[in-house]
């Protein structure tokens, strides 16, 4: 009797503790597809420090016609080339998907992104994306994003990929 007590309180106590490693995951895809959309507005907005604030400092990413970049100073540095003005285009990512790894600090967020003249009106240039995430002293930041253009419409087709 004593042994099937404790099977049913070994079950009880696995089930709790691996309720509560499942409930860490949505509060944590929470804040990244929260920080996601933070950053989005920050971008929108002009504001590329508030932007760099989600990245890690040795962040890398692929372009969406292919080019490459190394270091957050870099990737400022193309947002601050074209300040916001109605003709820039402005760039936005809408999550799809996250996944957090019950292991280790590490996140994988999927989704579209799309960029309009002045941030309105119809999309000119079209694409997927995929980002990974660090969590560092409790917060998410991205360490590495690849963005894939797949669509374009008007000044959004003349831009050439890197082969």
């Amino acid at each position: 009797m004593h042994s099937a007590i404790r099977m049913v309180v070994v079950s009880l106590g696995c089930a709790v503790m691996s309720h509560a490693v499942l409930a860490q995951a949505p509060s944590d895809e929470h804040a990244i597809r929260t920080a996601r959309i933070a950053q989005n507005a920050a971008m929108a907005a002009g504001d590329v420090e508030r932007a760099a604030t989600f990245w890690t400092n040795d962040v890398t990413i692929r372009r969406g016609l292919g080019a490459g970049l190394a270091g957050a100073n870099a990737y400022k540095a193309i947002l601050e080339r074209v300040p916001i003005p109605d003709t820039a285009l402005v760039y936005e990512r809408v999550t799809t998907d996250v996944n957090v790894s019950p292991q280790w600090p590490l996140a994988f967020e999927t989704g579209t992104w799309h960029a309009r003249i002045g941030g309105k009106g119809p999309d000119v240039i079209t694409g997927r994306y995929s980002a990974q995430w660090v969590k560092r002293d409790g917060r998410w930041l991205i360490r590495s994003e690849v963005f894939v253009a797949l669509g374009c419409s008007s000044v959004g087709c003349t831009a050439k990929a890197v082969p």
